[in-house]
C-alpha cells in the first residue's frame, strides 16, 4: 500500500485525499494548521521547509502540491514553495504532482492545448511558467520525476468564495432567487473544470508513469457561458430564472484599491473578456478519463449545496 502525501487541505486538496483513502492507499495531508479531512494522517508544517517536507515525504510514492498562496502574493510566496517541493522530490524519489493553472500561456487566441508556449507576461503568469520549467529541467536531468496538472477556473462541491461559480459567490444567491454580480460579460463562453474531476485526474497522475515529464489539462467540458450555467443550475434546481448582472469595468477596477484580490483579477481579466477553451483530448484519450457532463455536476452541486443548508440549519 503505497504513501501518498498531500499538501492542502482546501478545494482540491480535500477531495484529493478522500479520493485516495477510499482505494485503500496511506494518505498524509499537510497544511500550516495541521488541518485535514478525518481517515488520514494531518502533519502541521511550513511548505517553505524543504527538510521538513522532506521527512514528511520520505518514503512516498508520490507528493502532491495543492496549496495556494494568497492571491496577492504569489510573486513572494510561490518561488520558496516551490523550490521546496521540488527538493523534497529530488531528495526522497516521490513523484511530484503540481496542481496548476492556465495562467502561464497568457491570452491566447482558439483552443489552450499543452504544446502552447508559456508567453505570459503578467506576473502571475510568470510564476507559473517558472515553477514548471524548472521543474522539468530537474525531471529531464533525472534529478526528480514530475508532471503537472491545469485546470480551468473551478467549480463544484467544497468550491471556495473565490470561484467565479463557486457555492458562496454563485450557487447560494441563485438558488434563493438572489441576484449575482459578475465580474465580466457572463455571455462569454468559458472553459469549467469540475473539483472532483481535478481530484480524479492528480490521482491518475500520482500513480500512471505515463504522466510524468509533462504537463497535463485536466478532462473539462465544452466552454459554456456563466448564464448557460446559471440557467442549467437553477433549473435542476427548481429555482427562480438566474439573475446575473455584469459589474461595470471601472467599477471593477475601482473595486481593486480596496481589495488586493480583486485587484489581483486585473491581470487575468483577459480569460473572461473573449472565449476561454481548453483542450483537454490529450489526458481524456491517453488515460481514459471524460469530464463529467455538465448536468451531472450540477446536479451534485445542488445536493451538496442543500445538504450544507440542512446541516446549517
Amino acid at each position: 500500500m503505497g504513501k501518498h502525501v498531500i499538501v492542502g487541505a482546501g478545494q482540491v486538496g480535500t477531495h484529493l485525499a478522500e479520493l485516495l483513502t477510499g482505494r485503500g492507499l496511506d494518505v498524509a495531508v499537510v497544511t500550516r494548521s495541521g488541518s485535514g479531512p478525518d481517515g488520514v494522517e494531518r502533519i502541521a508544517a511550513d511548505v517553505a521547509d524543504r527538510e521538513r517536507l522532506t521527512r514528511i515525504a520520505k518514503g512516498a510514492d508520490a507528493l502532491y502540491n495543492c496549496v495556494n498562496p494568497q492571491y496577492h502574493r504569489w510573486a513572494q510566496d510561490w518561488p520558496p514553495m516551490a523550490a521546496s517541493f521540488l527538493g523534497a522530490a529530488e531528495d526522497t524519489g516521490a513523484v511530484l504532482v503540481t496542481l496548476s493553472c492556465l495562467y502561464g500561456y497568457g491570452p491566447v487566441d482558439g483552443p489552450m492545448t499543452e504544446d502552447l508556449p508559456l508567453a505570459a507576461t503578467g506576473t502571475k503568469g510568470r510564476v507559473r511558467a517558472k515553477m514548471w520549467k524548472d521543474a522539468l529541467a530537474a525531471h529531464e536531468a533525472g534529478r526528480a520525476r514530475v508532471t503537472e496538472l491545469r485546470g480551468s477556473d473551478y467549480y463544484g462541491p467544497r468550491s471556495t468564495d473565490q470561484a467565479y461559480i463557486g457555492e458562496s459567490r454563485f450557487v447560494k444567491p441563485l438558488l434563493a432567487g438572489r441576484r449575482v454580480p459578475y465580474f465580466s460579460d457572463p455571455s462569454v463562453p468559458h472553459a469549467w473544470t469540475y473539483l472532483p474531476d481535478v481530484a480524479a485526474a492528480l490521482a491518475i497522475a500520482g500513480t500512471d508513469e505515463r504522466a510524468w515529464g509533462r504537463p497535463w489539462h485536466v478532462p473539462t467540458g465544452p466552454a459554456v457561458s456563466t448564464v448557460e450555467v446559471g440557467e442549467r443550475l437553477c433549473e435542476i434546481a427548481g429555482a427562480p430564472a438566474p439573475r446575473i448582472r455584469e459589474v461595470p469595468r471601472a467599477v471593477f477596477h475601482a473595486a481593486g484599491y480596496l481589495s488586493p484580490m480583486l485587484r489581483e483579477l486585473r491581470e487575468t481579466r483577459y480569460q473572461f473578456d473573449k472565449p476561454y477553451i481548453l483542450d483537454s483530448s490529450a489526458f481524456e484519450s491517453t488515460f481514459g478519463m471524460a469530464p463529467t457532463p455538465l448536468d451531472d455536476a450540477l446536479k451534485t452541486v445542488v445536493s451538496a449545496s442543500r445538504m450544507a443548508e440542512g446541516a446549517g440549519n
